[in-house]
């Protein structure tokens, strides 16, 4: 399965558990929104699941090597993490602490 087919079935599913969740675009390309905030994105230049989630967790998750900063023309973005690695429950889960986030 291609990071993008997962992406995708990962959206299916919580748009299904939470309606507010809906596809929208970013930077050209599909995300995922929750109303009308940014949720996440994949595969951006090669770069795994993107989600947006607080930036004390970004941070964590960085320095505990489990992703990347995210930032697209240079500017990394603080709020934004990229998951290169390809794991159906570490995205989902991130994906769903996303949706808690944004939806605030």
């Amino acid at each position: 399965m291609t990071p993008e087919e997962l992406f995708w079935e990962l959206a299916a599913e919580l748009s299904h558990e939470d309606e507010r969740v809906v596809e929208g675009t970013i930077m050209g390309s599909r995300c995922l929104r929750v109303g009308k905030e940014f949720l996440a994105l994949v595969d951006y230049k090669g770069s795994g699941l993107v989600v947006k989630l607080p930036k004390d967790r970004v941070s964590e998750l960085v320095d505990s090597e489990k992703g990347n900063p995210f930032g697209p023309g240079g500017k990394i973005f603080k709020e934004w993490i990229s998951i290169p690695k390809q794991n159906r429950r570490q995205w989902k889960a991130l994906l769903q602490e996303g949706v808690r986030f944004v939806a605030k």
